[in-house]
């Protein structure tokens, strides 16, 4: 395929100025590139020297605060469960170890037969079962109770700011029509 001069004049034309605008797209890439890795870098320094004291002086100041009360809360609740529930089961091993003594069995067998056959042949959980897994529960209650206490939104903690809010002035009434009117009527 032959072309005029013309023809090729243009397309070396045509070939120099796209060869021109590539090389321009590759410098604008080129400082796109520069400017995003300056970008990344000041905002690395910005995240260093005021988000991460900023959140360090919250989490210190409001967060930290509730965490050690919650945990306070936590372990006196625990301890008074401990302690309730250790003497509850206390109590109740020391009966039971009485009830298996001989010799109280011998007294009941002998003050009645038929209710230490009872006694002998009860199976299965017993209320000092269900008192300890009630104690339980109550302590769980207690714990979350607490925890919920702790953890949840007061209002009364954020107060708005004493800053006067900006006043727009009223609209300008416009002009009566019926003034218009009664001039043009006297010309």
């Amino acid at each position: 395929m032959s072309l005029s001069r013309k023809r090729r004049k243009e397309l070396k034309r045509l070939r120099r100025s796209a060869e021109e605008l590539w090389g321009n797209q590759q410098n604008v890439l080129e400082h796109a590139n520069i400017v995003a890795r300056e970008a990344s870098r000041q905002l690395g320094h910005l995240t260093r020297e005021e988000v991460v004291p900023r959140m360090r002086m919250g989490y210190d100041s409001y967060l930290r605060p509730r965490v050690d009360q919650a945990r306070s809360l936590a372990q006196s609740a625990g301890n008074t469960a401990e302690k309730t529930l250790g003497t509850a089961l206390g109590s109740l091993l020391a009966i039971g170890d009485v009830a298996n003594d001989a010799r109280v069995r011998r007294a009941v067998g002998r003050v009645s037969p038929r209710s230490a056959a009872i006694v002998e042949q009860k199976k299965g959980p017993g209320f000092g079962t269900y008192l300890a897994i009630g104690a339980g529960v109550i302590a769980a209650v207690g714990v979350a109770y607490a925890v919920w206490q702790t953890f949840r939104a007061d209002d009364e903690l954020w107060v708005a700011d004493d800053e006067p809010m900006p006043t727009t002035p009223p609209p300008a009434t416009p002009p009566s029509s019926t003034s218009s009117t009664s001039t043009d009527a006297t010309i």
